[in-house]
This record gives structure tokens, C-alpha cells and sequence, in this order.
């Protein structure tokens, strides 16, 4: 049986996704980081799934045969952190992460509390950097 992704573009409206956002810290935080992935990836956002904003999309193939769709950046105003996935493994990664504030982080991912916590400028720094390694790994068609 084929695996099919759950995380996929839909037509919700990202404007009232972020608008539902309990936690008015979190909702803020939200349109600021929308609005930051959006100038930095020249692209809109779009739902991905119920609960991800994504920017830009690339194709993945994994050597298992896996492959699918995903945004090249994205974030998820989530109850208990903002998550940003645009962590994609650059030089010099670790020392902008360093420099960011108060985050944590994994694979891909950055946890960040409040936005008042890290450096906007870094913030910054780091999606489009990130962005260039997504792009340079996964060249568009």
C-alpha cells in the first residue's frame, strides 16, 4: 500500500487560521512570522494540513522510495511554542541558532516561546539561509 502524506496544501484561509489563535502572544507572533517567511521566500502562504503555514514547495525522493511534497520553510502557531521548520542544515547554522535567543531546537525545527525572546534580525537570517539550502538541495523543475 502506498503511503499518502497528511500534510498537504488546502484551502483554508491562513488569515483565519492565525485569527483563531487563542493565545493572543502566539497570534501576534504569528503575523509577524508570516509576514517575515512571506518577504523572505517571495511566496504566499498556504495551509499545509490543519495546523502548518508553509511558503514555496519542493518535491522530495528519499532512497527508501518515499517521496512527496513539502514547503520550503513554514511555521505552526502551536499552544505551547511557535514551531518554524527552516532549519535545513547549513554552514554556519549553529552559531545564528546560538546568537537567536531563547529557542530550542531539533532536526529542522526551531521552538521559540515568544518572538520578544530572539533576535528578529537572526530570525531572519537564518529562514533565508535556509531557503537557499532548500533550494539548492531541491532546484525547482
Amino acid at each position: 500500500m502506498a503511503y499518502e502524506a497528511k500534510t498537504k496544501p488546502t484551502e483554508t484561509s491562513v488569515a483565519d487560521f492565525i485569527a483563531a489563535v487563542d493565545n493572543p502572544t502566539r497570534r501576534a507572533d504569528a503575523r509577524t512570522v508570516c509576514a517575515l517567511l512571506e518577504e523572505v521566500s517571495g511566496e504566499p502562504p498556504t495551509m499545509w494540513g490543519p495546523s502548518i503555514i508553509g511558503f514555496g514547495r519542493y518535491h522530495y525522493r528519499y532512497d527508501s522510495g518515499h517521496e512527496g511534497d513539502a514547503p520550503r520553510i513554514g511555521f505552526s502557531p502551536r499552544k505551547a511554542q511557535t514551531v518554524l521548520y527552516i532549519l535545513g542544515g547549513f554552514e554556519g547554522q549553529e552559531a545564528l541558532v546560538a546568537r537567536l535567543g531563547k529557542v530550542k531546537t531539533s532536526v529542522a525545527c526551531l521552538y521559540v516561546n515568544k518572538l520578544a525572546d530572539v533576535d528578529m534580525a537572526v530570525l531572519r537570517e537564518i529562514a533565508v539561509r535556509s531557503l537557499a539550502e532548500n533550494r539548492k538541495r531541491y532546484p525547482d523543475d
